[in-house]
């Protein structure tokens, strides 16, 4: 099945746009789906996954969050950028939920969020919205429910590499370190503080959010060899959307270990695409 693709900029209350990439089908399902990123990801990764869909008759949504790529993205924004990491909620995941809802209205929303993503929708005004949420991998960061080499690894995360080398850059320089991209500093500011507490983000007495007030079908997907989100601690995020009909898969299926960004490569196209497929038409997950 053909497709268009078509690059966009997506209007947020907050008065910046945001850059993304909406894959139109010629043949449409009738089925709308929202990528929301990991942490530094570039959209660009996730077209392999946005392309399948739109094969199979899916409008597919993809963006980067304002300071990420071509939102807002270069050293000069950065330096700039006042916003923390509940404002990619509130603000830029809100956004693409909102144009997806005015330009294809009668298109149930899936929401899939792959690590931070499935944090920000507890911070989403426009979550009513949304038909249903597949969090890919999506976790708490708190450092003390890691283990092995990792719990240490993100300690020094928290501890040293973010509040010793953002001051000198006025941002978190993450690509210089080979990790992701860069950070705007006041997101990788909170981000630190939720990492270092035990309730990570719902510790922030800061922030109010809505975790309790989604009500739509949530399938929480965890994965083995994945050292940045080990089971217990995708467990733990699936608990703070307490309201919802929350699904938690951890896949064990066909010996495969797809770790933290597997699920959107290419070779799960006929098990975990075929899965989602089927969860979003069918309401099963079939493994």
């Amino acid at each position: 099945m053909g497709f268009g693709e078509e690059k966009i900029k997506i209007p947020t209350n907050a008065g910046h746009t945001l850059s993304g990439v909406l894959f139109v089908p010629k043949d449409p399902l009738g089925q709308s789906l929202l990528v929301s990123s990991a942490t530094g990801m570039l959209q660009k990764f996730y077209f392999a996954f946005a392309r399948h869909f739109a094969s199979l008759g899916y409008v597919v949504l993809t963006f980067d969050y304002w300071g990420i790529g071509a939102s807002g993205g270069s050293r000069e924004e950065l330096v700039k950028n006042p916003y923390d990491l509940v404002h990619w909620g509130a603000n830029d995941q809100a956004a693409a939920v909102r144009y997806l809802r005015e330009r294809f209205p009668l298109y149930p929303i899936t929401l899939v969020t792959h690590s931070i993503g499935g944090q920000l929708c507890g911070f989403n005004p426009e979550h009513h919205n949304i038909d249903r949420i597949l969090m890919v991998a999506s976790q708490t960061g708190y450092w003390g429910m890691f283990t092995g080499r990792t719990r240490y690894r993100m300690w020094l995360f928290w501890h040293v590499m973010i509040p010793w080398l953002s001051p000198p850059f006025g941002y978190f320089p993450a690509k210089r370190m080979g990790l992701f991209e860069n950070l705007p500093r006041e997101m990788a500011y909170q981000w630190m503080r939720w990492g270092r507490h035990p309730d990570y983000m719902m510790g922030d007495p800061g922030e109010s959010h809505l975790f309790g007030e989604l009500r739509m079908p949530i399938l929480s997907l965890s994965f083995p060899g994945d050292t940045l989100a080990p089971e217990k601690t995708v467990d733990w995020l699936a608990r703070q959307y307490s309201g919802a009909q929350v699904q938690r898969v951890h896949y064990t299926s066909e010996g495969l270990k797809p770790g933290h960004f597997g699920y959107f490569r290419p070779f799960s196209q006929s098990t975990l695409w075929q899965y989602t497929h089927d969860w979003i038409t069918q309401g099963t997950w079939n493994t």
